[in-house]
């Protein structure tokens, strides 16, 4: 038996071959890379033991050459005798084109199509198959099948269309995705632009209770329009998270990617805040004014503590709702329109809230899914259906939540579109989605058990790094049409103007690590990256949202030009643009079509890198010894000096000043206009600077490898969104981030440049 595969004809087993040959193809054919080489240029081979495993999670019997040979046999078997595939991603075409697979002894009858096209138009053709082109014969059980390649005269628009067959007694069908060649790019912003990102949840006020909100990011937002002359903020991921310390706070290993985090809702700025006697009257308790001092004083998020007390006010406001419901009120048919809009993705997630909520309050001791009594474990079964039935307002008001949610966040965008930031909020879509979250719980079948993800050892995980959640499952994605796929960036392009998409890499291939395995013995499989990056591209035009594609790691270099023919942006950092002799490349030597920043929330800020504040806290947490510490204080001193030697080559630092490293023991105010310069000369189309590198502080958002060891996704900003206006030495820093923005030609040109050099802060 022969199955055609990406590099033709694959014979599988026969008598004279061995079980390790068998398989190695079984492997190649679905995905899993013999081999790979990583940032060193180590080669690695893919062990058969990783092999067995990772095609056991994959649903296949791997135990011997006869059991994956019936595996094998299955999967012909099933993509032949569907007829159709289960989708077909394309670019625009005057023809709609379908791989047909046939039995041979139907090619005389008419084979009648249906093309239903998104906005409901329907259309049908008939075509004799046995005039057609023929091609890759099979013979199952006896019976010849022909694959057959049917061309119909119709155009189709952008979108995502259905295509009907009936052959006989045979029926078929798929999704048809008309894509764009390119993602968008907004004209304003196709130039240069910059903007400043923070991480909402540790912006500090003197207006919110402990964590910021979206009424911080409208302060934000005009920081940015009135201080800066920028185009955008870039935001950390809004998802919804578990809010408890300190395991379930990375807002990259969410519970949901779909929906976002309540904290991030202004309370007080709630329609039904001003209408509920009971909310006001709690609003002024001693006990909440004091709560709520204590909150903003604190260093860093109390995630569970102001979960709470945010959750008091809303559900008092959820039941003024209530109260108030009257099905010809504007504001229960907009509610109701949005609950339609959200359909079963929304209550899906609203009921795991509920569940979790009213399980956790009956036994303190059930803290995750997997602790849930059976039946509560399954989305779909009986009981689970019985508990949204009777506790349908407590699923209604995460609902609610989630409607509040959107309302703010559409104000912000709006608000920052008002302003005349060319592109507004930049948003950031996670990888990853935490294993005893909603997404797993209410979207099992599209995530692979026993394999985890992770990554191959580097500079900054001599060990590589297991991410500890599952890969997804791209075959029940295939099935489902990319429906869900397609869902996660829709939802996480709305009410912004460009899209971040953390680990773009996973849309070409993700690492594996097999079950009983650590990071260094895993190995890449290969996704169905044209039909992804398409499908991105497509999202991307509809919601006239630019794409990122955060490329850092182990890229190899095919994966950066397919992205660069989508138009979708790379993202490159100050701290690791070498070129091949190991030396830091020069400004001009950048990519244009790039995003570039100095940093990210898993790197050391400017400060810290330059003080080795992350060496030192790696030492103090024990994830270094001695030896290891002096070993990492060595090559920081060595980079510290390259780039030095860059900047004053470049005529960034004073010519009088010293050039060597050791005479510079803090990031002082010229090496930090220097910095910042040379990132704002770049000819990289953005440029996103992130707020503690502006504002100077040492210590980065998370320590991978940590949990409560260090204080992850907690950190709060060193200044108030009203200090960032009034405090000279902030006032400095936007003053020298504004000056270059301007003097680079990245200004958003709505406000009045000032000409003054730029400012070197000591």
């Amino acid at each position: 038996m022969k199955w055609s595969g990406a590099s033709g004809p694959i014979p599988f087993f026969m008598p004279s071959e061995t079980f390790l040959q068998l398989l190695g193809r079984a492997a190649a054919v679905c995905g899993i890379e013999p081999e790979f080489w990583d940032i060193w240029g180590r080669h690695h081979v893919t062990t058969p033991e990783a092999q067995q495993v990772i095609l056991r999670a994959k649903g296949l019997d791997a135990d011997n050459a006869e059991s994956l040979d019936r595996s094998l046999s299955a999967l012909v078997r099933r993509e032949w005798e569907r007829l159709l595939p289960p989708v077909l991603v394309t670019g625009a075409s005057a023809h709609l084109e379908l791989p047909l697979s046939v039995p041979a002894d139907s090619l005389g009858e008419m084979a009648r199509f249906s093309v239903r096209r998104e906005d409901g138009a329907e259309s049908w053709y008939e075509l004799s198959l046995a005039s057609l082109p023929e091609t890759e014969p099979i013979d199952l059980d006896g019976h010849r099948w022909v694959r057959k390649q049917v061309r119909i005269p119709l155009e189709l628009p952008l979108g995502y269309h259905d295509v009907s067959l009936s052959l006989g007694a045979f029926r078929a069908n798929t999704r048809y995705i008309v894509t764009p060649e390119r993602a968008y790019m907004d004209s304003q912003a196709a130039g240069r632009a910059a903007g400043i990102a923070v991480s909402l949840y540790g912006v500090r006020s003197g207006r919110n209770w402990g964590c910021g909100d979206f009424t911080d990011l409208r302060a934000i937002i005009d920081w940015v329009a009135d201080e800066m002359n920028a185009g955008f903020v870039a935001l950390n991921p809004l998802h919804a998270i578990h809010n408890r310390r300190p395991f379930n706070t990375s807002p990259y290993l969410p519970n949901c990617i779909f929906y976002q985090n309540f904290l991030y809702l202004d309370v007080e700025h709630m329609d039904d805040f001003s209408r509920s006697p009971r909310a006001l009257k709690l609003r002024q308790s001693p006990d909440v004014i004091n709560e709520i001092e204590e909150l903003r004083r604190s260093p860093s998020v109390e995630y569970e503590r102001v979960a709470a007390l945010k959750l008091r006010f809303l559900k008092r406001l959820y039941l003024q709702f209530l109260r108030e419901w009257n099905d010809d009120s504007p504001r229960a048919a907009e509610f109701e329109a949005f609950r339609k809009r959200e359909g079963d993705l929304l209550e899906r997630f609203a009921t795991y809230c509920a569940l979790d909520e009213h399980l956790h309050q009956c036994d303190p001791n059930l803290w995750h899914w997997k602790q849930w009594p059976a039946a509560y474990q399954d989305p779909n079964s009986p009981e689970t259906a019985a508990f949204r039935q009777k506790h349908w307002r407590r699923v209604m008001f995460y609902q609610y939540l989630q409607w509040q949610i959107d309302i703010q966040l559409s104000d912000a965008q709006r608000w920052a579109r008002e302003r005349r930031l060319p592109i507004g909020l930049y948003h950031d879509l996670a990888l990853a989605t935490d294993s005893f979250g909603s997404d797993l719980w209410a979207h099992r079948p599209f995530f692979i058990a026993g394999s985890r993800v992770g990554s191959p050892p580097d500079d900054f995980a001599p060990k590589g790094q297991d991410w500890g959640f599952p890969p997804p499952n791209a075959e029940r994605h295939r099935e489902d049409g990319y429906r869900l796929f397609a869902e996660s960036i829709r939802k996480n392009c709305r009410h912004g103007g460009a899209l971040r998409i953390d680990h773009v890499m996973r849309l070409f291939r993700l690492y594996w690590i097999p079950e009983g395995s650590d990071a260094t013995q895993g190995a890449y499989v290969r996704e169905r990256s044209s039909e992804l990056v398409r499908i991105l591209a497509l999202e991307s035009v509809r919601n006239r949202v630019i794409v990122v594609g955060e490329d850092l790691g182990t890229v190899e270099p095919e994966i950066r030009e397919t992205l660069a023919r989508f138009g979708i942006l790379s993202y490159r950092l100050f701290y690791f643009e070498k070129n091949p002799n190991g030396e830091f490349r020069k400004d001009n030597e950048y990519p244009q079509q790039a995003v570039v920043s100095s940093t990210t929330h898993d790197l050391p800020t400017l400060a810290g890198f330059w003080t080795a504040a992350d060496i030192e806290t790696r030492r103090s947490v024990g994830m270094l010894d001695d030896q290891g510490f002096r070993a990492q204080s060595s090559v920081r001193e060595q980079e510290k000096q390259k780039m030095l030697d860059l900047l004053f080559q470049l005529g960034l630092m004073p010519a009088h000043l010293p050039r060597f490293a050791a005479a510079y023991p803090e990031l002082t105010g010229e090496l930090h206009n220097a910095i910042i310069g040379f990132l704002a000369r770049t000819p990289s189309q953005l440029l996103a600077i992130n707020q503690e590198d502006l504002t100077k502080e040492r210590f980065q958002q998370n320590l991978p490898g940590t949990t409560w060891q260090y204080p992850n996704w907690g950190r709060k900003m060193r200044f108030t969104v009203e200090q960032l206006r009034s405090a000279p030495e902030a006032r400095g820093y936007t003053a020298m981030l504004r000056n270059w923005i301007v003097n680079s030609g990245r200004g958003n040109h709505t406000g009045h440049a000032s000409g003054a050099d730029s400012q070197r802060l000591q």
